[in-house]
């Protein structure tokens, strides 16, 4: 608590000298795909500060008072939406006038929240154990749910910078066919995928499994790893379901995830949700479970 409160004093100090070295101006991101859809948008025309770096949890980053004073500079700060240290930055840079454009591009995205979170493996809740205020923010997990991120997107920077709209238009358009076109071939392959659940280690993929009619289950639980006793129940489960596929993002312990895949027969794959090429990690994920028998 007495970091943050630190690290919002910081800010507060800093807003007020929102100018950049560079002579583009700063766009700031809390994650790599944001980064990837503003570049697609925006071209040339911004520099991108990303404040979670590559492989780690946005869940559980303490961001640095460096890229407190980069935020305070930027023109646009573009929130995930839901993430704990965005709250506190997004809320004391609206609140102060700061010049900066505060977006959630979460907005108008239909949310998984409440009892929605938890999925039921041996009689026990498994679900996301972070404090998402109740709302699960892997929204960049579904194509469907990307297009809405983006449109927020374009608008924001529209706003800043309408001198150049119909470039960003156009480029949106760009962006939008790439997008709708991944849907299109994650769609397909899952189509007639043999087993419509697999189990994930942090449940990040939430949106993803909504949008094409699969069951995600996590080996987290309450945001810890499982117990002896949980982790037998999974193995019952993962063999009653006849799941063969799990998950394990970079960073997260490996043990329980071998154990348990040693047991049901299921094959174990390392995926990065969080990677800047977006699209074609949700087509590897896609092509995995299509192949999973």
């Amino acid at each position: 608590m007495k970091h943050y409160i630190f690290l919002l004093i910081t800010l507060f100090f800093v807003v007020g000298c929102n100018t950049v070295g560079s002579d583009k101006p700063t766009v700031s991101v809390t994650i790599e795909p944001q980064r990837y859809f503003v570049e697609q948008i925006g071209g040339d025309n911004f520099k991108v500060n990303t404040i979670v770096p590559a492989g780690t949890s946005p869940e559980t980053y303490d961001p640095t008072p460096s890229q407190m004073v980069a935020l305070g500079k930027s023109s646009v700060y573009f929130m995930v939406g839901y993430l704990g240290f965005e709250n506190a930055w997004g809320k004391t840079l609206a609140e102060n006038n700061t010049g900066v454009i505060v977006v959630n591009t979460s907005n108008e995205i239909s949310l998984i929240e409440g009892e929605n979170l938890e999925n039921v493996i041996g009689g026990h809740q498994h679900h996301d154990g972070h404090n998402h205020q109740g709302v699960d923010p892997h929204v960049w997990s579904s194509p469907k749910s990307v297009l809405i991120m983006a449109d927020n997107m374009l608008n924001a920077l529209v706003m800043a910078d309408v001198e150049n709209q119909k470039e960003y238009r156009d480029n949106f358009k760009a962006l939008q066919e790439e997008i709708i076109a991944t849907d299109k071939k994650i769609a397909a392959l899952l189509e007639n995928a043999p087993v419509k659940s697999f189990i994930i280690y942090h449940p990040a993929l939430a949106y993803f499994a909504r949008d094409y009619n699969l069951t995600q289950y996590s080996i987290e639980f309450e945001g810890k790893s499982p117990s002896p006793q949980q982790l037998k129940q999974m193995i019952d489960f993962a063999q009653e379901q006849g799941v063969k596929t799990i998950f394990v993002q970079k960073g997260f312990d490996m043990k329980n995830a071998e154990s348990l895949a040693k047991e049901v027969g299921a094959s174990i794959h390392s995926i990065d949700p969080l990677s800047y090429n977006w699209s074609e990690e949700l087509i590897k994920i896609a092509e995995i479970l299509s192949e999973n028998e």
